[in-house]
């Protein structure tokens, strides 16, 4: 019934006008404006918007407040993008199918492929394939941690890969099952399993033959790329054939690196069954990033060592004699849930090895995959290549070359004059980003009091541009910037105002310098300021993502 509906504002205001309220006087003036003279009253709705406006302009009203879902959808926008169309693995250890909060994964996983990923899941089945040799009372043969593969273990491997290839199956299925049908034709997404890899054998090593335990020998990329191009979902199980027609039971963190490496993979989850993360000792935060560099020189204090063939081993022998002052550390190597987070982040090294550009390792609790892949703080731990590999702090010996590589732009008039005497005695401030011993890039670090740090002198060889080094090295700085407690970083420019603005830069006055800085500012230059300021790594990984492609 027409007459039983009414009229109610749904935005928060004070003088009862709605929108009215937000509007300039001017626009509530043209509003009351009328040049037909239907009724009396257009002078007194005049009159009361003009009161409206007079009102308004002298109390503002504050803005209403963002949702907290409109926030963090515009925030995820930028990942989103970035994300869609790039190749992404998972790996999935067989407990989790034990785990209540499976269904919630799965469904996480469907809605990264529903957001325009390309995906290969690997699931393993070691804990189902101990239960059932358990059930059998078959103590199996183990050398160097691996397990010796015979013909009656190979068939309980046979059986619950099967089982847990078929168990994703169902749960993807029903996952991608509201998606499918309502929009059948653009979203026809299926999983996919066969026999997307072959395998080999251990063979005999020390006089012990592993029989059908094996590793992974080749990744049919071509087969799972055209999978993929018809919009699938890719699952690989621990099971490889080999071009002979044996069957080989491989590791599935093994196969997850292996498969993301030939992919060309954008990134790799490894998802954890404990939860244990890396913690800094002094600082007692959680540590979110590592450099692969950083992760190696970890895997190496505590002997963690991923074998060509596909296994990995922690070695604690002799833990007490490299470090007595330290016994804890013994205990700790001792935890399943230390040896599983450095396990994982031994695979997750030998991914980016193999090309992978990033590696996170993830407790699986409900909703942190997508909290990890689509927000800026994240909720795991992302281990990345060594993007600032050939940078190094300058020395004495590279006063030359940056002499030459800024030179023509001092001619020029970008660059303010930097003389051969001034650069040598301020080397230790300069930084270069080096490629078969020839300076590429520079960049200069200056600190300065209440946080602020200036970077400057950021150049890159005409020869050298377009290729992320720009974006490298000024990345390299702000790190560097953060390590040392500034947390507000500005740059002066003449010419290169837009590059600065597009990753973060806004421009500031004067005023808004440090005082010893501001002392010496040229002010005949008129150089534009440009200031940025950095929450955390977790800023800076989250620029990475969009220059590092």
């Amino acid at each position: 019934d027409p007459a039983a509906i009414d009229f109610v504002s749904v935005i928060s205001h004070k003088d009862g006008n709605g929108l009215l309220n937000g509007l300039p006087a001017k626009e509530l003036e043209a509003i009351g404006d009328d040049d037909d003279d239907e009724t009396s009253n257009t002078g007194a709705a005049s009159t009361e918007l003009s009161s409206a406006a007079a009102a308004t302009s002298e109390v503002e009203a504050p803005p209403p407040e963002i949702p907290a879902f409109v926030k963090m959808f515009r925030g995820s926008a930028n990942y989103i993008a970035n994300h869609r169309g790039t190749t992404a693995v998972y790996h999935i250890p067989g407990d989790l199918l034990e785990w209540d909060g499976i269904n919630d994964l799965i469904d996480d996983i469907a809605l990264t492929w529903l957001l325009g990923m390309k995906l290969v899941i690997v699931i393993g089945c070691r804990p189902q394939i101990d239960a059932r040799l358990d059930h059998k009372h078959i103590d199996p043969i183990r050398h160097s941690s691996i397990r010796v593969t015979d013909s009656d273990t190979l068939r309980i491997v046979k059986e619950e890969a099967g089982f847990v290839r078929f168990e994703v199956e169902r749960q993807l299925a029903r996952s991608l099952r509201v998606v499918k049908s309502a929009h059948e034709d653009e979203f026809s997404g299926n999983v996919v399993s066969g026999n997307f890899y072959s395998a080999q054998p251990f063979g005999v090593i020390d006089g012990v033959d592993y029989m059908y335990t094996g590793f992974p020998r080749r990744i049919e990329v071509e087969k799972i790329r055209q999978v993929h191009q018809a919009n699938d979902i890719v699952l690989l199980t621990t099971l490889g054939v080999s071009p002979s027609g044996e069957i080989f039971n491989v590791n599935s963190e093994s196969l997850a690196a292996t498969a993301a490496g030939s992919l060309g993979a954008s990134k790799i989850v490894y998802f954890t069954v404990r939860g244990t993360a890396f913690r800094n000792k002094e600082t007692g935060k959680i540590i979110q990033n590592l450099r692969v560099t950083d992760a190696r020189n970890l895997l190496q204090h505590y002997r963690v060592k991923i074998h060509s063939k596909g296994f990995a081993t922690v070695d604690d022998t002799g833990i007490d004699e490299i470090e007595e002052d330290r016994p804890s550390r013994d205990d700790m190597i001792q935890s399943p849930a230390t040896v599983e987070t450095l396990l994982k982040a031994g695979w997750a090294v030998s991914a980016l090895d193999r090309g992978v550009k990033r590696a996170h390792i993830l407790a699986p609790t409900n909703g942190a995959l997508l909290q990890e892949l689509y927000t800026r703080d994240g909720s795991g731990t992302l281990i990345s290549r060594d993007l600032y590999e050939g940078i190094r702090p300058a020395n004495v010996n590279d006063v030359a070359g940056i002499y030459d590589l800024i030179n023509p732009l001092v001619e020029a008039g970008t660059l303010v004059p930097r003389p051969r005497d001034v650069m040598e005695r301020d080397i230790r401030s300069y930084y270069v980003y080096t490629r078969d011993n020839l300076i590429v890039a520079c960049g200069q670090l200056k600190r300065f009091e209440g946080g602020f740090a200036e970077i400057g002198c950021l150049v890159v060889s005409r020869d050298y541009r377009s290729q992320g080094r720009g974006d490298a090295i000024l990345g390299y700085l702000e790190r560097l910037c953060l390590q040392c407690g500034a947390n507000k970083v500005f740059v002066l420019s003449t010419q290169t105002m837009e590059w600065f603005v597009e990753r973060g830069f806004a421009e500031v006055g004067v005023n808004q310098l440090p005082p010893s800085r501001r002392a010496v500012y040229n002010y005949s230059r008129r150089s534009k300021i440009y200031m940025k300021h950095i929450d955390g790594d977790r800023d800076l990984d989250a620029q990475e993502l969009w220059w590092n492609r």
